[in-house]
């Protein structure tokens, strides 16, 4: 599985989403299970799954799949 695919599972784990959300082109609080709540468990479980810790502009600038997607090529996962 790619970097992409992992990533994408990870958002429907942590979040709880339907076969119906478009993963890749979600935004932070465009639906209700992306609140703040659900974006520490996000990110939580985007550091557990691809072993990486971000900081907390990381964390604040996390606002959409594709940013997240960029920061954890940025960070070197899936290498």
């Amino acid at each position: 599985m790619d970097l992409q695919q992992r990533l994408r599972s990870t958002f429907v784990e942590a979040l709880a989403l339907g076969e119906d959300v478009d993963v890749e082109n979600l935004k932070y609080r465009e639906i209700e299970e992306w609140d703040s709540v659900g974006h520490m468990a996000l990110v939580a479980a985007i550091e557990d799954e691809f072993d990486v810790q971000f900081d907390t502009d990381q964390v604040i600038d996390m606002s959409s799949f594709k940013v997240a997607l960029d920061m954890l090529r940025v960070l070197g996962a899936g290498d």
